[in-house]
């Protein structure tokens, strides 16, 4: 992997440990926001009992442990870059009573895997994050059997992830932040149709198919919606690391202002949009 790359890659790894104690306090809420998307994957790839499944870039274990409830006789192992990310998973396992998995920590571009391991891979919201997505695509086909099965989600535009741009939006309105690089890991980083479709026909699999599925972060309060984002996101905690104290009020203030006029009632359920891509060796 080249230099660069390789320093996106560390980077990525410092900020998943070190803000995994935010998304430990956050597991609930984040995996009840993200379940959709993790059921459209389990549904796209018709596991069979026996399976044995990769979930990469699993943070605090999902949607892997789900699927390791679902196989009588399989198994899931458990990928993540994030070592603190995985001991989460292993608490959430321990506390389910999940015992068919294993957690791994690596880097999705070097899977320490064998060629044809796997019966069937998922990974939800992992290809923004990766610095080659075509290299973390023909790692993952070549751990997978011929005729497995696999599928990913990546968010959809901004304009239907209102619960991202309400507070994106306002910190780029009032802060002069450089432009990421291009191709640069980021939220939206997958949303062009098709994107990912074509990572997966160039990496050599077929039949393949794109599904846009909604969701809700059931936030209840504004309060909630700003406190988690502001522990959980590391782009966030970045940009309002760089302004003073009165910046931050006001970044706040315009934060509220639109979530409240968006959800009057005061019951914040913010909506989401994603896209499952899936595929078969």
């Amino acid at each position: 992997m080249e230099q660069v790359l390789e320093q996106i890659r560390d980077q990525q790894k410092d900020a998943w440990n070190k803000f995994s104690p935010g998304w430990k306090k956050w597991d609930e809420l984040t995996m009840d926001f993200l379940q959709p998307m993790g059921d459209e994957i389990i549904r796209a790839l018709h596991l069979k009992e026996n399976d044995v499944v990769l979930d990469i870039a699993a943070g605090t274990g999902e949607p892997g442990l789900t699927i390791a409830s679902k196989l009588k006789n399989g198994r899931v192992v458990i990928t993540d870059l994030a070592e603190h990310m995985l001991e989460i998973a292993l608490e959430n396992a321990a506390r389910r009573g999940i015992q068919n998995v294993e957690t791994v920590a690596c880097d999705v571009c070097e899977l320490p895997f064998a060629d044809n391991t796997f019966d069937a891979i998922s990974c939800r919201f992992g290809f923004m994050f990766f610095p080659d997505m075509q290299l973390a695509a023909n790692e993952m086909v070549r751990v997978l059997k011929p005729g497995g099965r696999m599928a990913t989600s990546v968010w959809n535009v901004p304009e239907k992830n209102f619960w991202v741009t309400a507070i994106m939006g306002t910190i780029n309105r009032n802060m002069e932040l450089p432009p990421p690089p291009p191709d640069a890991p980021g939220m939206f980083r997958c949303a062009k149709d098709q994107l990912i479709a074509g990572l997966f026909e160039k990496a050599g699999l077929k039949n393949i198919s794109q599904k846009e599925i909604t969701g809700k972060l059931n936030c209840k309060t504004t309060d909630v919606y700003w406190n988690m984002m502001t522990e959980i996101g590391a782009p966030i905690v970045a940009a309002l690391s760089k302004c003073d104290d009165a910046m931050k009020e006001k970044i706040k203030r315009e934060v509220f202002e639109a979530v409240n006029q968006k959800y009057p009632s005061g019951d914040v359920m913010i909506e989401s949009s994603a896209l499952v891509i899936y595929g078969e060796k």
